[in-house]
C-alpha cells in the first residue's frame, strides 16, 4: 500500500469515527433531573469564591438564634467587592435600600414580608426543592415561601401578554446543548432583588446552564444581565445533592396566613 493510499485509508477512518460519535451523541436522551434536592451551598459561589455568610449573633440569654432563611446583609460593610457591579443610578438605589435594612425596617427584605426571593435569588432553595422533569417541561418546587416554576423545553416563546405581566419567577424557556439544560429567564418582576439585595431594571434576564456534574450533583450556573443596572453581566453557581428517603419530604414552609410585617 502507498504511502498516499494510507493516509487517505486514516483519514477515511477517523472520519467514519467522528461521524458514528456524532450519530451516538445525537441519540444521547438528555439527563432526568426528577427527584428531590438539598442545597450544598445555599448562598452560592459567585465569582469562583463563596459568598460569605455573617457570623451569628448572640441572643439574649448567651443562646445563638437559628439562622435565617434567606441570607441578608444590612450594608453595615459597605457594598462587597464580588457584588454585582451596579451602575451609578442604581447603586444609588442601593444605597437606598442599605440605609432602611440598618435602620431595621423590613421594607426590603423579602423573607421577612413572606414574599418569594425572585429570580435568581429563589434559587438558593435554602431548605430544597423538588423537580419534576418531562420531555416538554421542568417544573421545580421550594419549600421556602412556595417558590414555583416552570421551564418549558416545547420551544415555546413568551408572549406579548406574559412579558407585560412579570412575576417574581418570570417566564423560563429551555433548551439543550448535549447534557446541559440552557434555560433563559424573562419577565421578572422590577420589585425583587438580587445577589446581597441588588436592585435591577425591567430589562433584567437570567441565563442558568444546569447539569449533573457528578451522579446525584446538580450544579446552575446562573449569569444575569441587565443593560440598565448593570455594567457587566454577572455569575454565581449554586449546588445541588439529591436527596432518598425519608429526607426526601418537603414540608410547607411560609406564612401565607398574612405578612409577617402586618400590624
Amino acid at each position: 500500500m502507498s504511502k498516499a493510499v494510507a493516509v487517505f485509508s486514516s483519514a477515511l477512518l477517523c472520519l467514519l469515527f467522528v461521524s458514528t460519535a456524532s450519530l451516538r451523541a445525537q441519540g444521547t436522551p438528555p439527563p432526568d433531573f426528577t427527584g428531590v434536592y438539598s442545597p450544598i451551598d445555599p448562598f452560592g459561589q459567585v465569582r469562583g469564591g463563596r459568598a460569605a455568610a455573617p457570623p451569628p449573633a448572640a441572643g439574649t440569654r448567651g443562646e445563638v438564634p437559628p439562622p435565617r432563611p434567606v441570607l441578608v446583609l444590612d450594608g453595615r460593610a459597605g457594598r462587597p467587592d464580588n457584588a454585582p457591579k451596579l451602575t451609578p443610578e442604581y447603586l444609588a438605589k442601593w444605597e437606598v435600600i442599605r440605609k432602611s435594612r440598618m435602620a431595621g425596617s423590613d421594607e426590603f427584605d423579602p423573607n421577612a414580608r413572606c414574599l418569594s426571593a425572585g429570580m435568581p435569588n429563589m434559587m438558593s432553595m435554602t431548605y430544597g426543592m423538588e423537580i419534576q422533569h418531562t420531555k416538554d417541561k421542568v417544573t421545580i418546587y421550594g419549600e421556602l415561601n412556595d417558590v414555583y416554576r416552570r421551564i418549558f423545553l416545547d420551544g415555546r416563546k413568551p408572549s406579548q401578554k406574559v412579558l407585560d405581566d412579570p412575576t417574581f419567577a418570570g417566564y423560563s424557556t429551555g433548551h439543550w446543548e448535549g447534557d446541559t439544560l440552557v434555560v433563559d429567564t424573562v419577565a421578572i418582576r422590577e420589585d425583587t432583588l438580587f445577589d446581597t439585595f441588588s436592585p435591577h431594571s425591567d430589562q433584567f434576564t437570567v441565563r442558568e446552564r444546569i447539569r449533573f456534574t457528578s451522579p446525584g450533583v446538580i450544579e446552575d450556573r446562573i449569569t444575569v444581565t441587565d443593560p440598565i443596572a448593570l455594567v457587566e453581566p454577572f455569575t454565581s453557581v449554586r449546588t445541588y445533592r439529591k436527596v432518598s428517603p425519608p429526607n426526601d419530604e418537603l414540608r410547607e414552609f411560609s406564612c401565607a396566613e398574612g405578612l409577617a410585617s402586618a400590624k
